[in-house]
């Protein structure tokens, strides 16, 4: 008989499976699922409940997962947590823009964002939050779609392979929300030519917001900074004039913020 090899070690170094799977089982743990079962963590990776729980029970051992002791079920553990809090700690690109987003922020009263392509997705890197109550904003670790941010606009006309991840139709989060892939390479083409995305209550009723690419040190686009915020705020020609001016506070390096 012939053992059947793991899709989801493919690719892995050899002798390095088991550290694959108990990574893949870390990432398993969201805002959305912040708690798991073994069953449900052994049929998501394909794995026996004997191999789950050893390789669980190796990441407890460590602090990286613990046990609810009221439900059983497990999640992120201090160590997980710790770990997190270092990265975005020293994350060059959110250790270079986070004094940008806190001048954006006080100059428009608006909450500014910083965010990357994450599996498909973008990520909030970073984010100060304007005095205005926001009903869409997120949290430093949150994910949105692609087809449906200001940022993850910015990112699909910027890195066109980023398109690979996206599956028709396009998920609808409003009446807004474009679906229909001959239509978003069409919103990408002018995303290209002006030089920022921006949404109109596509993400969700109300929210409007505008992006722009911003580039590490080595002059590569590696994320994207966004303004946004109620609808009856940044209609189309506010969001144009706060384009113009992330586009020139991006260029200069954040230098004429003010407070530099």
């Amino acid at each position: 008989m012939v053992a059947r090899k793991s899709r989801r070690t493919d690719g892995a170094p050899q002798g390095a499976q088991a550290a694959v799977r108990a990574i893949r089982l870390l990432k398993s743990f969201t805002r959305v699922q912040a708690e798991r079962t073994l069953l449900e963590l052994s049929a998501a990776h394909g794995l026996t409940k004997t191999t789950a729980h050893r390789l669980l029970s190796a990441l407890e051992s460590e602090g990286l997962v613990e046990r609810n002791p009221r439900t059983g079920s497990y999640r992120l553990g201090s160590a997980a947590i710790a770990l997190g809090l270092e990265a975005l700690q020293s994350h060059d690109l959110r250790v270079q823009v986070h004094r940008l987003l806190e001048r954006l922020a006080a100059e428009t009263g608006e909450t500014a964002t910083l965010e990357v392509l994450h599996e498909g997705q973008v990520l909030i890197l970073d984010e100060i939050a304007g005095p205005h109550v926001l009903s869409a904003s997120g949290h430093i670790g949150t994910r949105w779609p692609l087809h449906a941010t200001s940022t993850g606009k910015v990112l699909l006309a910027i890195q066109p392979a980023a398109m690979s991840s996206l599956r028709a139709p396009l998920t609808q989060y409003t009446r807004s929300t474009i679906t229909d892939m001959n239509a978003l390479h069409r919103e990408l083409e002018r995303v290209r030519e002006r030089g920022y995305g921006i949404v109109l209550g596509e993400l969700e009723e109300g929210f409007n917001a505008v992006a722009v690419p911003v580039r590490d040190a080595l002059g590569e686009v590696a994320g994207a900074v966004s303004l946004g915020g109620s609808s009856t705020r940044l209609g189309r020609r506010e969001l144009t004039r706060l384009a113009e001016r992330l586009l020139q506070v991006t260029a200069s390096g954040g230098a004429d913020a003010p407070g530099r």
